[in-house]
């Protein structure tokens, strides 16, 4: 962020912002937590009844206090003690494995790494019982994570077992080279049936531990197409271009059609009881030392497609994608699941089966 500047003191993280002009009489406790993500309005209270919040020098005495424009602001957050990485023996799904990397199935609940709240049962903790040697480029509380999924989001992610390793995947993520396929049930049924949606995201100004849909967030693309729908949700798959938090579930909601069983993006009249019904099935990249195709594929797990057909009952599923049926008429559930299942299948291993079908459909929803 331009203007800002951190350094360490002590037990604690000094950070030092300015104030921007269009900022000049707010009240300092909000300006503070647009400009500081990272920091609750709550927790910039606290420092501030703490006296660890300065400006110009001088304590700011009160959260309303209003900001002034250029004036410089010190923020002094103490640091949490050192979290320590115990391996715990905990049941690991590996997909895929060699010398430098592996792929593996994340259940639900299981937050990816430790963080605050989160400092024990993380799939980082069950990892570093199976693979002892992992990265640290993504630092010590995150050995051998590339990429993550929301704790309450199933299915697959890649590690990687050298800093090396790490940063080549890095890159391939960056490049948009990985093939990340994703599955969700949402609500209503999306028109058009198959798109790209191009919207930015960033911290949500009205509530900052949100993601939205917002002017001058970061680049967001994410590609869906509708495999089935039944009278109030749909079966989509959907296809990552970039890896915001949250993207997919910012961006379904964004079109009308949040994630069934979305406490944060979801409707309030959600259904209590119902899980997030958000999986990633598949992986598909060249191996970054090998250069060898790696492809992954898990399906989603019984929850998942319990939670469906108890949505979507037996006889109530249709095909409302043009030219893209899974079946002339509804069949039985398990002809339906084993017809998606098989559909999901071939876009991690079939793409020589399918050459026209790169789910790269014409931008919309811009």
């Amino acid at each position: 962020m331009e203007g800002r500047m951190v350094g360490r003191e002590g037990e604690a993280e000094r950070i030092s912002v300015e104030i921007p002009p269009e900022a000049h009489g707010e009240r300092i406790d909000r300006v503070l937590a647009s400009l500081l993500p990272e920091l609750s309005r709550e927790r910039i209270k606290r420092l501030i009844a703490e006296g660890r919040v300065h400006a110009g020098g001088v304590p700011v005495d009160a959260p309303k206090r209003p900001a002034r424009a250029g004036e410089r602001v010190e923020v002094l957050v103490p640091r949490d003690p050192p979290l320590a990485l115990v391996p715990e023996d905990r049941p690991l799904s590996v997909h895929y494995e060699d010398a430098y990397l592996a792929v593996v199935e994340k259940p639900r609940g299981v937050p990816v790494h430790p963080s605050p709240g989160h400092e024990t049962g993380t799939l980082v903790h069950a990892l570093l019982v199976r693979f002892p040697e992992l990265s640290r480029a993504g630092g010590e509380l995150r050995p051998g994570i590339v990429h993550r999924l929301d704790k309450d989001t199933t299915g697959l992610l890649v590690v990687a077992k050298s800093d090396a390793v790490h940063h080549r995947l890095a890159r391939l993520f960056a490049a948009h080279s990985v093939f990340r396929g994703y599955v969700a049930v949402v609500h209503g049924h999306p028109d058009p049936p198959r798109g790209t949606i191009v919207a930015p995201i960033g911290r949500d100004p009205r509530d900052r531990k949100r993601m939205a849909v917002v002017a001058g967030g970061r680049e967001a693309i994410t590609h869906y197409r509708m495999l089935l729908a039944c009278s109030s949700v749909s079966l989509v798959v959907l296809r990552l271009e970039t890896g915001r938090t949250h993207q997919i579930r910012v961006h379904m909601r964004h079109i009308g059609h949040p994630v069934v069983g979305d406490s944060v993006y979801g409707y309030r009249r959600e259904r209590s009881g119902t899980p997030l019904l958000l999986h990633a099935f598949g992986l598909r990249f060249t191996h970054p030392v090998t250069k060898e195709p790696v492809r992954a594929y898990a399906p989603p797990p019984e929850d998942f497609r319990a939670a469906f057909f108890r949505l979507c009952p037996e006889g109530s599923t249709s095909a409302r994608v043009p030219g893209d049926s899974l079946a002339p008429s509804a069949p039985p559930p398990e002809e339906v699941w084993a017809r998606v299942e098989k559909r999901l299948r071939r876009l991690v291993y079939g793409t020589e089966e399918v050459p026209s079908d790169s789910f790269r459909p014409d931008r919309a929803g811009d």
